[in-house]
């Protein structure tokens, strides 16, 4: 009999690499491949650019593959308990302690150990064509058809779709590159990108009333995708006049922005912190279902979500006020709700959501934790919760830091005091793609 080879990929475009892997493999015996589940990359930060049919039979394609199976875990517990491989072939990129997938190699040795089992290591293919194949493959991530139904897709796929506030390239890149390895070893990184209006407006130094017209709103947009491919939600305030709306959600449409939320009040927008410390006056339900109706109406495909915001809570409307315009507003065609809060403590929210999703088992749930912020992810999706939306976290971290560095440069009246505050630039710019 011979031994038993197990390798696996996590993608539909099969290069020199890969090639390598599986001739490597050959020569050690009958080889299976495992094809990465649509889930298991998401979490290793490689959304699947194709189907999993699609890479299934990539695989099936290569000569010398016998056998090909579906790993749904980037961990190889079960691959590995099921296939008893005598050896598990990869690339030796895992091999660096730093590497995020050294936690999985570090998982396939002890799953090997326990019956004599061995890792076999092939040296990395660094190819000028591998390389273009990668960046292609990346880029088509990136492209308006594709990254526009993503959101779509996540919600589907993730147990609860984790966005983080993105207002600059550079903040985009942040989301987009932020990969840790969790205490149990698995990797773990956010999954799309809230374009907010505060964090937009405040980054420009101006006031959150929408001042920041559309047009600087998108070349903020410009800037996050020319760099990123995760999906984008926008923070669209009030959608303004209906007849702006229509024209803007075809706009964001087009350019492959994912979402939009807007939030039902009317006249001069203020920011929903102040809440009832300053006048803010809730839209009638039927102007705001009136205006989602019209946004739908408007768009070209079935993957852009309108969704509707509703500040009940923030107005200390009441739970059932809010229940009444959600179910209202999802009547009217919004793709989503978002429900908000200023109360520290999670439970109105969490009632909410339990007493929507009694009604209504498949609308998606957004929330954001900013106020109620000893919520959990698992918590919040345990209550129906689709997206969890960070949404000014990074710019309330950059802003102290910067202010005092600003002080103790003029302090001290030079830069020593603050060098050992500040990160050397050399590693801010291992973001940025050559």
């Amino acid at each position: 009999m011979p031994a038993k080879v197990y390798t696996c990929f996590c993608t539909a475009v099969i290069h020199k690499g890969h090639l390598n892997i599986i001739n490597e493999a050959r020569k050690l015996g009958e080889v299976t491949v495992g094809v990465l589940s649509d889930e298991a990359m998401i979490r290793y930060n490689r959304f699947p650019s194709c189907s999993l049919e699609d890479r299934i039979a990539a695989a099936r394609s290569i000569d010398g593959v016998a056998n090909v199976v579906v790993q749904k875990d980037m961990f190889y517990d079960a691959v590995i308990a099921g296939q008893k491989p005598d050896y598990v072939v990869h690339g030796d990129n895992w091999c660096s302690p730093e590497a995020p997938e050294y936690a999985i190699r570090q998982n396939v040795e002890k799953c090997l150990a326990a019956y004599g089992g061995k890792i076999v290591d092939i040296p990395y293919t660094f190819d000028p064509e591998v390389k273009r194949i990668d960046d292609l493959d990346r880029e088509r991530l990136a492209m308006p058809e594709f990254r526009r139904k993503r959101l779509r897709q996540l919600i589907k796929l993730c147990p609860i779709v984790k966005t983080i506030e993105a207002h600059s390239g550079l903040t985009g890149l942040i989301a987009e590159k932020t990969v840790v390895r969790q205490e149990d070893g698995r990797l773990d990184q956010f999954d799309a990108m809230w374009v907010s209006s505060l964090c937009d407006s405040t980054a420009k130094g101006k006031p959150d009333i929408e001042l920041v017209d559309m047009s600087s709103r998108l070349r903020t947009i410009d800037d996050i995708m020319e760099v990123t491919t995760k999906p984008i939600i926008l923070d669209g305030d009030t959608g303004g006049l209906t007849e702006h709306f229509v024209y803007n959600v075809r706009t964001l449409e087009r350019i492959g922005v994912s979402a939009v939320i807007i939030e039902d009040k009317c006249g001069l927008k203020k920011n929903s912190l102040f809440g009832t410390e300053v006048k803010q006056t809730q839209d009638m339900i039927e102007n705001f279902c009136a205006k989602i109706a019209a946004g739908k109406d408007a768009l070209r495909t079935k993957e852009f979500m309108i969704i509707a915001r509703c500040e009940s809570l923030i107005l200390e409307q009441g739970i059932e006020d809010a229940l009444t315009r959600c179910h209202a507003y999802v009547k009217a065609g919004a793709d989503g709700i978002m429900i908000h809060s200023r109360r520290k403590d999670p439970t109105e929210i969490l009632e909410f959501c339990d007493k929507f999703r009694a009604i209504d088992p498949t609308t998606p749930i957004v929330v954001v934790p900013t106020s109620f912020n000893s919520v959990t992810e698992a918590e919040l999706a345990a209550h129906g919760v689709n997206i969890c939306i960070y949404a000014n976290q990074l710019t309330r971290a950059a802003f102290p830091a910067m202010q005092s560095v600003a002080q103790d440069l003029l302090r001290y009246h030079r830069a020593q005091e603050v060098d050992s505050r500040l990160m050397p630039f050399k590693k801010i710019i291992t973001l940025i793609d050559n």
